[in-house]
């Protein structure tokens, strides 16, 4: 098969890119990594004891759809976090939500909408799965600015009726990667009852659904319960990496309607790889544990805090409401990132290589992208030369 031309459409993926940006030299010695969203807070300590005491399951075949205790784990999450009462026919194990983010277009993407090309819908800035999974269904993909001046989350409904009708899938992150902004019910409803009108689904990306300040944040799946909305209409897409600070064990899981779940599943079982047996018995204890969680989230809070208090005279900055960045203004985003490098030897992301330009403007142009995942003194040294390389 030829690689599809359209693929060449797409930016140079975003690390390799960052790579040749910042190979010039650093006048630092110690290098303060700001780039990647990997957490790097402890992962829960009885994750060990439980990987040892099955690592005699590698020896066999592993559960495609998931482990009866691990799904029964999942529904118990979304039970107490949301209060949904799901079956096992309605979750998809995953290899962490990158691989249904992808599946979940490929198996649910029609070849037309109305007779026409679908659309995507994909928010601006944007994580790429979103573009390439548009791309490889032959979908046509449409960047909706997500910025301060729309609360940082797309406006779809200000999309035009034909576009709209075209529309296949609406992608959507809540709490935003990167802004970390947060969708509230009254945004949820408002995108729900688009949906229904113009007959999409609605991909809810909430990878990042546990990290934040007070109140945790309304999800997708559970505003269109409560609406009666098609049950096929949402699909959550949720995983270990952010929540547990288990990026490498790869687990993660997408739920929705009964018949949605069934096409990604007949697919996956093609396209897909199940969960190893003793990484499925570790997921099913970490999901079924909250006190790991709650703590994680009680040093992000401080993390906020320590961010709030040195970018407090910086004009434009936003303390994000959820998640692990900070998106900070800058005049050029690549000219910061390279300028931070070479004289403080912080090594953060230009907001551009996150967004796209359409009609000439890129809402990632004037910013670059800080994680905040890295032990909290080093990450306040980081932040600090951050604020005093390019805002003093």
């Amino acid at each position: 098969m030829v690689f599809p031309e359209r693929f060449l459409t797409l930016p140079v993926a975003t690390w390799p890119r960052l790579r040749t940006l910042l190979d010039v030299p650093a006048r630092a010695n110690d290098v303060i990594n700001m780039t990647i969203g990997e957490p790097r807070h402890a992962f829960p300590a009885f994750v060990g004891d439980i990987l040892a005491a099955n690592l005699a399951s590698f020896g066999s075949y592993p559960s495609n759809d998931g482990t009866a205790d691990l799904l029964d784990a999942i529904t118990g999450f979304l039970k107490r976090r949301y209060d949904l009462d799901l079956s096992h026919d309605q979750i998809l194990t995953l290899n962490g939500t990158r691989e249904g983010l992808y599946n979940a277009a490929m198996a649910l993407c029609p070849e037309t909408k109305n007779g026409k090309q679908p659309v995507i819908l994909t928010p601006n800035p944007f994580y790429q799965v979103y573009a390439v999974a548009a791309l490889s269904v032959g979908a046509e993909p449409v960047y909706v600015a997500a910025t301060p001046d729309t609360g940082n989350l797309p406006d779809y409904a200000g999309l035009p009726a034909d576009v709209l009708d075209r529309t296949a899938i609406a992608y959507i992150c809540s709490p935003a990667n990167p802004q970390g902004a947060v969708a509230d019910e009254t945004y949820w409803r408002a995108l729900i009852a688009l949906a229904e009108k113009h007959d999409f689904k609605i991909f809810a990306d909430e990878c990042y659904s546990e990290i934040y300040r007070d109140l945790g944040p309304v999800g997708a799946l559970q505003v269109a319960t409560e609406m009666g909305a098609d049950p096929d209409r949402v699909l959550i897409f949720h995983s270990l990496s952010k929540r547990s600070n288990l990026p490498g064990l790869r687990s993660g899981f997408c739920a929705g309607g009964v018949e949605s779940i069934k096409r990604i599943r007949a697919l996956r079982a093609f396209a897909g790889a199940p969960l190893p047996g003793p990484l499925q018995a570790v997921a099913t204890a970490v999901w079924n544990d909250e006190d790991h969680v709650i703590e994680n989230r009680a040093q992000y809070a401080e993390k906020y805090k320590i961010a709030d208090s040195i970018f407090k005279n910086v004009t434009g900055y936003e303390s994000p409401a959820a998640g692990f960045f900070l998106w900070l203004p800058v005049e050029d985003g690549e000219a910061a990132a390279v300028k931070l490098w070479q004289e403080t030897g912080v090594r953060v992301l230009p907001g551009s290589y996150l967004s796209r330009a359409v009609g000439g403007v890129s809402p990632g142009d004037g910013f670059i992208r800080v994680a905040l995942v890295a032990p909290t003194q080093e990450m306040q040294r980081g932040l600090t030369l951050i604020r005093d390389c390019l805002y003093d």
